[in-house]
């Protein structure tokens, strides 16, 4: 690999396993729900290589399992079994809520302390249409303003949180660069999210545009949400000097087209492209050094109990 595909001087490949997702019924799929199964599930990924965990929390009400959950306390137990589980870990906690209400969101943000929490960077219409015509669900609006943004992005600096820029579509990836020119940020990492039906397609051509499209020299990684189509541009990712994410969250197939039984199979993967790309895979102490984490940083909630938390 070459020197200008180097981040922080190093070529090595941080893996993230997205764990669970939103809303995916965990009496159908192999989702994850409770704090034990979370951190289960964490373990298998990172014995297979994944430094960092991006969490989704869900309602632990029997038979509410499918559904989200903003509780901090949900939150902070989920946290240190994960932690407990994969010593030095990384957590990216989702922020992702419709409305300009994020007090849901901050709560867990305060509670938990997250190393890196997810940032979605402008508006998309939420659309998908079946085979006969019909919308799939009722169109929506996933709106990300910039005030809403601010917002967020107070909270996250409040907390020593580094925000991971969920970009949708080219537009979003070029209004990064402006958040950081305005001040609003100093600290840039993209997420390109491909592959959702009313935004940017699995498209390893267009992938290319949207690394040349980011900040110079900004970190940068792929989620790639679909099929076994999506195994070649996870390849592309690591060839390109991208780093890498995947899980039961954006898909449940293998790249020989056999559903996963998990996420430890799907990281196993994804530690191949790398390979296949002459990269070595960051343990997370070399995680936290590509991605300028201090070791000293305060980070996750120090009790299950609110208000012990130091």
């Amino acid at each position: 690999m070459s020197d200008n595909l180097k981040v922080n001087g190093s070529n090595k490949a941080i893996l993230t396993c997205a764990l669970t997702g939103v809303l995916t019924n965990p009496k159908q799929h192999p989702v994850p729900v409770t704090p034990a199964q979370m951190a289960a599930a964490a373990r298998e990924a990172y014995d297979a290589g994944a430094s960092i965990m991006h969490v989704h929390l869900r309602q632990q009400i029997d038979g509410m399992g499918h559904l989200p959950s903003w509780d901090p306390q949900v939150a902070a137990e989920v946290d240190i079994a994960i932690r407990e589980a994969c010593p030095g870990v990384i957590i990216n906690l989702t922020t992702g809520v419709i409305g300009k209400d994020i007090s849901g969101p901050v709560a867990c943000i305060r509670r938990v302390r997250p190393e890196i929490a997810a940032c979605n960077a402008g508006s998309l219409n939420y659309l998908k249409i079946k085979e006969d015509g019909n919308w799939a669900w009722p169109p929506m609006l996933f709106d990300n303003q910039v005030d809403k943004i601010k917002e967020m992005l107070a909270v996250m600096k409040e907390t020593g949180t580094n925000p991971e820029f969920e970009c949708f579509d080219v537009g979003i990836v070029r209004s990064v660069g402006m958040y950081h020119k305005n001040g609003m940020t100093n600290h840039l990492e993209y997420n390109f999210v491909m592959g959702v039906a009313s935004g940017m397609p699995v498209d390893a051509d267009l992938l290319a545009l949207l690394v040349k499209y980011r900040e110079p020299g900004a970190i940068w990684q792929t989620t790639l949400i679909g099929r076994q189509e999506i195994w070649p541009v996870h390849q592309a990712t690591a060839d390109l000097g991208g780093m890498l994410r995947t899980g039961v969250e954006d898909t449940f197939y293998l790249p020989n087209g056999e559903r996963t039984t998990g996420n430890g199979q799907l990281i196993e993967a994804l530690a191949q492209c790398a390979r296949n790309a002459g990269r070595e895979i960051a343990s997370p102490a070399e995680a936290r050094a590509i991605l300028g984490l201090q070791a000293g940083d305060k980070h996750g909630a120090t009790s299950v109990v609110e208000g012990l938390a130091a």
